[in-house]
C-alpha cells in the first residue's frame, strides 16, 4: 500500500469513528440480523428498542403528525426522539447515513416545546415541529458535507443552505443526513467513505441513487419527510426503487444555494432539490412550506412564484370534478419494462378507467433522442470536474457500483453514462449546438402535447403522463445501468411525481416471450429478467406533469392515490 493510498484511508477511518461517536449506543441492535435477511423492513418494530408510541409516531403520515404536533398532543422531543431512534436503526441495517447531529435536534425538540408551554401556541405554522431528514449534499452550518468525496472530509460548512435555513424557520427540526455516491451523478448509492447503502425490502437490490440514502430511510420510516436533489433521477429512481413518494420539481422552484455539488457552473439541465415522504400529504406540506417562505427573496435562482391553490384543485384540469385524461407511457421504445412494471402501470390503468377517468396510449415522441442530451452536456466537463475534486487525496474515482467497487484494484466495467477521466470535453461551440438541439425537443415536445387534444375526450390536452420509473424494479447492486425513464422530464423540465403501487410478485410476474427488441440494450434487459432475483421490490408509477406544474401534479396524485386504495380494497388486481 502506497503513502498516498495509506493517507486517504486514514482519513476514512478517521471520519467513519466520528460518526460511530454520533450514534447512541442504547439503541444499537443487539441480535443484528444476518446478511442473508433481506427483508428488514419489518425489524424496527420487532426488535424491541421501539415503544410501542414510538411506533405509532412513526408509522404516522405529515398530514396527521402536523396537526398532532401542533395540538400538542404528541411532544416535538417525543416525535424527534421516536423517529431519531428509528433511523438509527434502518442505518443498521442499510447503511443510510451520514451525519447524525441528534443532540442538536432534540435541543431545538425541547426549545419548541418550552416555548408552546410558556404561551400556549406552537411557534410556528407550516413544519411544527416536524422532523426532516436532508441528502449529504444540503448544507447544515457546523457540520461536513463529504459528498461521497474523501477530499471534502473536515470541511465544515460555515453557513447553512438557503433551504436548510427555510425549513428551520417553517418550524422542522432537522436530525440527520442521508447517504449518496461518489460525485452523485450515479443511479446508485456507494462511496469510499460511507460504503454502500442497501434496500430494506431486499438488501441484495440497490436503493438506488444518488439520494439512495433518503429512499432507504424513508422506506424504513426513519423519516416521515427527507430531501432529495435529482439531476437525472436521483430523486425519482430511489423513491421508486424504495416504493416511496418522491417528487422532482422543476428548475429553480426549491431553492438551491448553499448546497454543494457536482459540476457546478453547469446550468443547462440543473440538479433540483425536492421531497421525498410516506405519503403524498408529506409531498404537498413540503412544497407549500418552502414556497410559503418566498424563497426566491433569499436565493437569486428561486423562481418567483407562490402556491397556486387553484392549480391544486385542478383549475386547468377540469377543476377537479370532471374526467381527467392520462396518457400512459407503454415503454420508451429504447428499452421495453419487465413484466412487473408493465403490470403495475395496467393496475393504474384499471382503477383510473373503473373511476371514470379516460387513458390514451402515449407514443414516446423521440425520447431516444431527448435522453442523451443531458449526458451529452454533462460531459463537457464532467470528468475534468471529478478529477479536480479527488487530486486534493488521490483517492480513485469509482468506476463502478458494482458489489467488487469497494475494492479500488479491482477491474470493473465503465457504465457507458460516465465520461472516462482522459476524457477531453467539448468546446463551447460543441456545448451550443447540444443546448441548441435540447431547446428545439422542448419546443417538439411542447407542442406534441398541445396536439394531444384532439385524442383525449376532455376538450384539453392530456392532463399528465403515466410513465414507468425505469425498464425494472430495483435491481441487484450494479446493475442500474440507465437513466432513460427519469432523465427524459430533466431535458424537458416536466416535474414528476413517484407514487408506489404493488411489489413483485413471483406468480404474476413471470417472464414473457420474447418481443422485437428496439436494440442490443433492450435485448439484454429482456435476458437478464428472473423474478426470483427481485423478490419484493417495490413497483412504483412516475406521474408527469408540464413545466412549473407541481401544484396540478400533485393535486392529480392525490386523485390517483385515492383510485388505487379503492381498487386495491375492493376489486381483483389484473
Amino acid at each position: 500500500m502506497s503513502s498516498e493510498t495509506s493517507a486517504w484511508k486514514a482519513l476514512i477511518v478517521e471520519k467513519c469513528a466520528r460518526q460511530q461517536a454520533t450514534i447512541p449506543k442504547e439503541w444499537l441492535l443487539k441480535n443484528p440480523p444476518s446478511d442473508d435477511v433481506l427483508d428488514v423492513t419489518n425489524i424496527p418494530e420487532t426488535c424491541g428498542l421501539l415503544s410501542p408510541k414510538e411506533i405509532e409516531i412513526t408509522n404516522t403520515y405529515v398530514d396527521v403528525l402536523l396537526p398532532k404536533l401542533a395540538k400538542g398532543t404528541w411532544t416535538a422531543v417525543e416525535v424527534t426522539t421516536a423517529f431519531a431512534k428509528r433511523a438509527v436503526i434502518a442505518h443498521q441495517l442499510t447503511n443510510c447515513l451520514t451525519e447524525l447531529f441528534i443532540d442538536r435536534a432534540l435541543v431545538k425538540a425541547a426549545e419548541l416545546d418550552a416555548y408552546r408551554k410558556k404561551t400556549g401556541r406552537p411557534s410556528v405554522l407550516f413544519m411544527v415541529c416536524l422532523p426532516i431528514s436532508l441528502k449529504d449534499q444540503i448544507n447544515i452550518e457546523g457540520l461536513e458535507s463529504t459528498m461521497g468525496y474523501v477530499s471534502w472530509i473536515g470541511k465544515f460548512a460555515e453557513k447553512s443552505s438557503v433551504l436548510a435555513d427555510i425549513l428551520q424557520s417553517a418550524g422542522a427540526i432537522l436530525y440527520v443526513k442521508t447517504n449518496i455516491p461518489q460525485t452523485l451523478m450515479w443511479p446508485e448509492t456507494f462511496n469510499h467513505i460511507f460504503g454502500r447503502t442497501y434496500n430494506p425490502h431486499n438488501r441484495s437490490l440497490t436503493s438506488g441513487g444518488s439520494s439512495g440514502g433518503e429512499g432507504a430511510l424513508v422506506a424504513m420510516k426513519g423519516s416521515p419527510l427527507g430531501v432529495g436533489s435529482d439531476i437525472g433521477g436521483s430523486i425519482r429512481i430511489p423513491a421508486g426503487f424504495c416504493g416511496t413518494y418522491g417528487l422532482r420539481p422543476s428548475y429553480h422552484r426549491v431553492p438551491y444555494a448553499g448546497c454543494v455539488n457536482s459540476m457546478e457552473g453547469q446550468d443547462s439541465v440543473p440538479s433540483v432539490l425536492g421531497p421525498l415522504s410516506t405519503s403524498i400529504s408529506g409531498i404537498k406540506a413540503f412544497m407549500q412550506a418552502v414556497i410559503s417562505q418566498q424563497p426566491w427573496l433569499k436565493d437569486p435562482l428561486a423562481i418567483r412564484k407562490a402556491w397556486d391553490e387553484s392549480a391544486y384543485k385542478l383549475g386547468e384540469h377540469g377543476k377537479g370534478t370532471g374526467r381527467l385524461c392520462f396518457g400512459f407511457v407503454w415503454d420508451d421504445e429504447v428499452i421495453k419494462p419487465h413484466p412487473p412494471v408493465l403490470r403495475g402501470l395496467r393496475e393504474v390503468k384499471a382503477a383510473l378507467v373503473a373511476a371514470g377517468h379516460n387513458v390514451i396510449d402515449w407514443e414516446p415522441l423521440k425520447h431516444g433522442e431527448i435522453f442523451p442530451q443531458a449526458s451529452k452536456i454533462w460531459a463537457a466537463a464532467a470528468a475534468e470536474d471529478y478529477a479536480t475534486t479527488i487530486a486534493a487525496t488521490g483517492e480513485p474515482l469509482i468506476e463502478s457500483m458494482s458489489l467488487l467497487a469497494s475494492d479500488p484494484d479491482a477491474k470493473v466495467e465503465r457504465p457507458a453514462f460516465r465520461p472516462p477521466l482522459d476524457s477531453k470535453g467539448l468546446s463551447s461551440y460543441q456545448l451550443w449546438q447540444i443546448q441548441k438541439r435540447r431547446k428545439e425537443l422542448r419546443e417538439e415536445y411542447a407542442a406534441y402535447w398541445n396536439a394531444s387534444v384532439e385524442r383525449t375526450g376532455t376538450g384539453r390536452p392530456v392532463d399528465a403522463l403515466i410513465t414507468p420509473v425505469a425498464p425494472y424494479v430495483a435491481p441487484p447492486h450494479g446493475l442500474n445501468k440507465t437513466a432513460s425513464y427519469t432523465m427524459v422530464w430533466n431535458v424537458l423540465d416536466y416535474p414528476a411525481l413517484i407514487m408506489p403501487v404493488s411489489k413483485v410478485d413471483l406468480e404474476l410476474d413471470k417472464p414473457v416471450p420474447p418481443h422485437a427488441f428496439y436494440g442490443k440494450a433492450d435485448k439484454e434487459n429482456y435476458e437478464s429478467y428472473n423474478p426470483t432475483a427481485y423478490k419484493n421490490a417495490p413497483i412504483c408509477i412516475q406521474l408527469v406533469g408540464r413545466t412549473l406544474e407541481e401544484e396540478a401534479v400533485i393535486g392529480m396524485g392525490e386523485v390517483i392515490d385515492e383510485v388505487l386504495k379503492k381498487s386495491k380494497n375492493g376489486k381483483a388486481r389484473l
